[in-house]
């Protein structure tokens, strides 16, 4: 087979060049999770094996090198992190896990709760991920918050290891997370404003601060910032919470003031789950593995909970994992690698972080037609408000039929034509496809030389309304590291 010829400036790369034959199915990545949640904040450090097969990499093992301590997430007001000490102990927890910033490949720092909706936020997460190594995602997300809680609490492997409907419910300081598995996948979740740290008293009993999402919940005791709660008053509070929660979950009817607590759509209607398992900072008291209190209402939330769950009828299932399940989720389960074939134009353009991704209708039929794939693209973002987007883009396709050269041109006029405005404002031509087409496609789209660069990968999944960050080139593998996520920061005001 001829290799094709390197454009001018640019790289071609294939995952099997440039590999030692005794590594040519193996893709060895560290990677960290680090989780700054509205109570806490922990780091988790794992080694990732992926290994080719049919064009994608699957990973086939994870070890998990080092947990770090759990570190009360620092506030230097009630709307504001503690960059400075929070900085510290993640500086600190690298020293004892005895690994360097330079060694990590991959990873995603999540904001989690009421900590991604502080003033700071975007800052914090954009800081650290800078910080903490060379590619590190940064997400503010419940439905990926919720996803990877499900995976590193074991609910997700269980589904496919039983056959079972497993719910996993992750109960947290500021919100609590629904996700119903099967199969081994995340089918579907949701999430609410429910969590152990809405509500928060002093040394004394005092109600020290609500957030302000806490106000409903607080409405119902008739708490006051500065009062002592009357007796019985925070038992109401955490039965509401539960309430609203068990009704979330599917195990009684949703009422108006539970739909206005949901930060997702409600699950969908359908059979209720084989089995329940909890994570989460509330967990740990609901499998009676932390008797400490923390001036929270986790300890009552949590006997809440379980008082309405047990009776329901699914059987509980002792999670893998409770307060650490989602960073182990996010050092284990964020990272996908592009297929077998990328195109990357100049090669510096990378790394590309936070990109916002458009999915155009585009009718792969036996003969692609330019100009409705145009007016797919310019639907696409007229749908997402971004027609005059002044920021990189990436357009998620997904490819169906034969990779001829015809239909390739075809689809590449349209999505340059659909994009002229965009590329002639200088942005690079990003292209994101869940084939195996990606390294075809990227040498098409280089000949007609519409963009100023030009990223092409394939094997991963994308949807509209997400967001993709793409990594620098692993030289062992010819691949990038990619994590897709979904963004709720705060606007910045």
């Amino acid at each position: 087979m001829t290799m094709p010829r390197e454009p001018e400036g640019g790289r071609i790369f294939f995952a099997r060049s440039r590999r030692a034959p005794d590594r040519d199915n193996d893709i060895r990545l560290v990677s960290v999770g680090v989780d700054i949640g509205s109570s806490t904040s922990h780091l988790a450090f794992s080694r990732i094996v992926l290994r080719r097969r049919m064009g994608r990499s699957d990973v086939v093992s994870r070890e998990l090198l080092h947990e770090s301590d759990i570190f009360l997430t620092p506030y230097a007001d009630s709307d504001t992190i503690d960059t400075a000490a929070l900085g510290a102990f993640i500086g600190w927890q690298y020293e004892k896990a005895e690994i360097e910033p330079e060694m990590i490949d991959t990873g995603a720092l999540i904001l989690t709760g009421t900590a991604a909706r502080k003033g700071n936020a975007r800052a914090i997460g954009e800081l650290f991920a800078s910080e903490t190594g060379r590619f590190v995602a940064v997400a503010a997300g419940d439905g990926l918050e919720t996803t990877l809680a499900a995976h590193g609490s074991g609910a997700v492997a269980a589904s496919a290891r039983t056959g079972l409907r497993v719910m996993n419910v992750d109960i947290g300081g500021g919100t609590s997370k629904i996700a119903i598995c099967e199969a081994g996948s995340v089918i579907d979740l949701t999430a609410l404003d429910v969590g152990a740290r809405l509500i928060r008293l002093d040394g004394e009993g005092r109600v020290s601060h609500i957030e302000p999402a806490g106000l409903v919940h607080a409405a119902v005791g008739g708490l006051a910032i500065g009062a002592r709660p009357a007796e019985g008053a925070l038992e109401a509070v955490a039965a509401s919470m539960a309430a609203h929660l068990f009704a979330a979950c599917g195990g009684a009817a949703m009422l108006p003031q539970t739909e206005k607590l949901l930060r997702l759509a409600p699950l969908r209607v359908g059979r209720a789950p084989d089995q329940v398992s909890f994570s989460g900072g509330v967990a740990e008291y609901i499998h009676g593995r932390e008797p400490r209190r923390f001036g929270d209402l986790g300890p009552l939330l949590a006997d809440a909970v379980s008082a309405l769950m047990r009776p329901w009828g699914p059987v509980l299932r002792f999670a893998d994992q409770g307060i650490r399940a989602t960073v182990i989720g996010a050092s284990h389960y964020s990272v996908q690698l592009s297929g077998n074939t990328i195109f990357v134009d100049p090669v510096e353009i990378l790394p590309l972080t936070s990109v916002p991704v458009i999915v155009p209708d585009i009718a792969f039929d036996t003969v692609i037609v330019p100009q409705s794939v145009a007016a797919a693209v310019r639907a696409a973002l007229v749908r997402l408000d971004l027609s005059s987007c002044d920021r990189t883009l990436a357009l998620g396709y997904r490819w169906q039929g034969s990779a001829t050269h015809a239909r390739i041109a075809a689809f590449l006029d349209g999505v340059i034509e659909g994009l002229a405005d965009y590329l002639e404002r200088g942005h690079p031509l990003v292209l994101v496809g869940d084939g195996d087409v990606g390294g075809l496609i990227g040498m098409h789209a280089s000949e007609s030389r519409a963009a100023a660069a030009l990223v092409s990968i394939d094997g991963v999944k994308v949807s509209e309304l997400d967001h993709i960050d793409i990594g620098e080139l692993l030289l062992v593998s010819g691949g990038v590291p990619v994590v897709v996520k979904s963004l709720i920061f705060p606007p910045k005001h």
